[in-house]
């Protein structure tokens, strides 16, 4: 198979980027280059209580669907606890998994065009929450808040609240609405300004609930997981939070890159992460996973490969997970709090025979698409790749060297840029 080369340097300066995945044609244009960062910093206000803030704020539990799990600290130890009760909902916690009250993709879509039913394990939790007084009355004030002003009888009331505990549209949200000692509202906690264990945690508990989904509901074949941090980039809260939906359909991106995979299976290694290495674009590393400023994006984007032989996220070691979200946070901590950012997971459908690795991309939503962009679907992104390398990598070191990422990364010129270090290609380990 002929691949285009995916980066090109015309005499000009103007850079062209192809994607080798989904063929999107990114071009970054002298005079438009490495503008300033449209960052979105909130109008500051003085916090009047910092856990009150949204209602993804521990103060607020009631307000959110009844939890399904959440990590607890214990010591240095991030323990997932499951089926919370409603007594217990004031209990400290670390992060939360409770059910979209919005979902994108409905417990009724599943149940009216699959026949899906809700697990027997959920019903019965499902039975043992209605029969707590507390807990009935907490799911009976979260739906008359959702329906607010419908006239609706308390046996239609339950049967919205099934969704609560058989849907397929869930959230992991951070205990943290602003970092310890915020003074005044801009000062917000996101995956960044976590330590490196708390966001292991938070990586955890996030492909716990992938796993569980994809468990509880036969009918799943990709479950996707993305984060959208602050309003220009999606998120409905400035609270830092993962969403997870399952899809009855593979992703578009896998459907395009099943054919290729399927003429070359080592198309990851060679196309994405070595070629990043032959054009001085990885960013950083460590045993099981390694960093590249990404190319053809409509957006900038870094991107976090998987190294482990194993494409599912709950299929990794606990040392995998951890490599993984070590360089996800630290490119989260060298993005800072300020830029609208979206994470989003890459995984290989469940019913697909082709080994595809997990990988995660941060995307910078600092430019709004336009005119040019819609009629020629050739995309201007304002910082090439190596411009995104030179940005991201003097605040790794400084992070490193301060101790607020892990240790063992090694970053630009310390990465050894091994060929063919993923090792989800069988063929060649």
């Amino acid at each position: 198979m002929q691949i285009s080369p995916q980066l090109t340097t015309m005499a000009d300066g103007t850079i062209k980027q192809l994607n080798p995945f989904s063929g999107t044609e990114v071009w970054t244009v002298p005079g438009r280059a490495n503008r300033p960062l449209a960052v979105a910093v909130p109008d500051a206000a003085p916090i009047e209580d910092r856990d009150k803030a949204c209602s993804f704020c521990s103060d607020r539990v009631l307000e959110t669907p009844p939890e399904k799990a959440r990590i607890v600290r214990d010591g240095d130890t991030g323990k997932i606890r499951r089926d919370t009760r409603v007594d217990d909902l004031a209990e400290p916690w670390e992060f939360r998994r409770i059910p979209n009250l919005f979902e994108i993709v409905s417990y009724d879509y599943w149940t009216k065009n699959y026949g899906y039913q809700m697990p027997v394990a959920a019903q019965e939790r499902m039975e043992r929450y209605l029969s707590d007084p507390a807990g009935r009355a907490h799911i009976l004030s979260v739906i008359e808040r959702k329906h607010m002003g419908e006239k609706l009888e308390e046996w239609q009331k339950l049967e919205l609240a099934k969704p609560f505990f058989g849907g397929c549209h869930d959230l992991v949200v951070a205990q943290r609405h602003f970092v310890e000692g915020a003074e005044d509202s801009s000062q917000l906690a996101s995956s960044g300004t976590l330590t490196p264990l708390e966001h292991l945690w938070y990586m955890r508990l996030t492909v716990d609930t992938m796993r569980d989904i994809y468990e509880a509901n036969r009918y799943a074949k990709y479950v996707q997981v993305f984060q959208n941090w602050l309003k220009p980039a999606g998120a409905s809260f400035d609270h830092l939070h993962k969403q997870l939906v399952a899809i009855d359909e593979r992703s578009v991106n896998a459907r395009m890159e099943t054919p290729k995979v399927r003429n070359n299976p080592n198309l990851y290694n060679e196309v994405a992460v070595d070629y990043a290495g032959f054009q001085n674009l990885v960013i950083a590393e460590n045993k099981n996973a390694v960093a590249i400023a990404g190319f053809g994006h409509r957006y900038p984007t870094l991107e976090v490969w998987s190294r482990s032989a194993n494409c599912q996220p709950w299929e990794h070691s606990n040392e995998e997970l951890r490599d993984v979200s070590d360089l996800v946070h630290a490119m989260h901590a060298a993005t800072g709090p300020h830029i609208p950012t979206n994470e989003e997971w890459y995984c290989q459908p469940r019913d697909l025979d082709v080994r595809m690795p997990w990988r995660i991309h941060l995307k910078w939503r600092v430019s709004t698409l336009a005119g040019f962009e819609g009629g020629t679907k050739i995309y201007v992104n304002t910082i090439d790749p190596w411009s995104l390398r030179d940005r991201v990598v003097p605040a790794l070191l400084e992070l490193r060297a301060e101790g607020k990422i892990a240790r063992d990364i090694n970053i630009a010129t310390e990465c050894a840029c091994r060929v063919n270090s993923l090792r989800y290609n069988r063929a060649l380990h």
